[in-house]
């Protein structure tokens, strides 16, 4: 039994919480430079360079690449021969995401209550999804989601009798109506299968994915090029400014389901769909 101490996962999600708002990762940065070389016309093309001299500039002044700084979405994957020590997971996981906002400057956008609307100052709470798995580490995901691009994600209840045309046509639908409001490009999440919850917890999960990696399975992969394809053809383009680029990358996450159902939903990220990991 190894022993993992709550000072180690309040560190590194403290850690976390600071680089993943500062730096985006390599493989979206890369998408975003093909997306400014693909664009034809001037004003898509300056909005992309726009955005690639803004990732620039936050990391020479060492500051977030986007004002909203998100909710803080941790996905925790803990090792069954794992001991925990020192106190409780999620208050250290929580205290993590304290220190990283306030000693990081990041603004502090979680309102205690949906209704009441008092701003807690200090970004707490995560939103915490566990899972207990196979060996002896700890691997933490932080992904700081602003509400623009979560504002405009969807899921659909649909029946067995849906056909993959349908699917695919409220994925576009989905970002027809989003238009310009999540901060195109956007990367798409869409998880297929479940039940309610599960689906839509499929689709934030694939936004934590690799852009550059496809799906496992090559029916979906597929799925989840001609999806890209077909989004881009809408001409939403960056920013909601028209243009050739309006999705960086669809990722399908799936899971079994009920033979009376097919769930699906659709998590829109913007173009600085932020995620980073540790292992502890």
């Amino acid at each position: 039994m190894r022993e993992i101490s709550c000072s180690q996962i309040t560190r590194a999600i403290k850690e976390l919480c600071i680089s993943t708002n500062k730096i985006l990762p390599d493989d979206l940065v890369d998408c975003i430079s093909c997306g400014y070389d693909r664009e034809q016309k001037d004003l898509p093309k300056a909005v992309m360079s726009d955005l690639l001299n803004n990732l620039q500039w936050a990391k020479e002044l060492d500051i977030p690449i986007c004002q909203d700084t998100g909710m803080a979405v941790v996905f925790a994957e803990i090792g069954q021969d794992v001991h925990i020590v020192d106190g409780d997971f999620e208050d250290a996981v929580n205290e993590g995401v304290r220190q990283g906002y306030c000693e990081g400057l990041l603004r502090k956008s979680v309102v205690a209550d949906p209704l009441e609307r008092v701003n807690t100052n200090d970004n707490t709470p995560a939103i915490i999804h566990t899972r207990i798995v196979p060996g002896d580490k700890v691997t933490l995901t932080v992904a700081p989601k602003g509400f623009g691009s979560e504002n405009m994600s969807r899921i659909k209840m649909f029946t067995p009798s849906a056909t993959k045309d349908d699917i695919v046509g409220f994925v576009v639908d989905t970002v027809k109506v989003a238009g310009g409001n999540p901060c195109p490009p956007i990367v798409l999440g869409v998880g297929i299968g479940g039940d309610f919850e599960q689906c839509a917890l499929l689709s934030k999960k694939a936004l934590c994915r690799n852009v550059s990696q496809r799906n496992e399975k090559e029916f979906y992969a597929l799925l989840e090029e001609e999806m890209l394809k077909k989004v881009n053809e809408t001409g939403v383009g960056p920013q909601g400014f028209g243009g050739l680029t309006t999705a960086l990358a669809v990722n399908i996450e799936t899971a079994p389901t009920h033979i009376a159902g097919l769930p699906v939903a659709v998590n829109v990220g913007c173009h600085v769909t932020r995620h980073g990991k540790k292992i502890l």
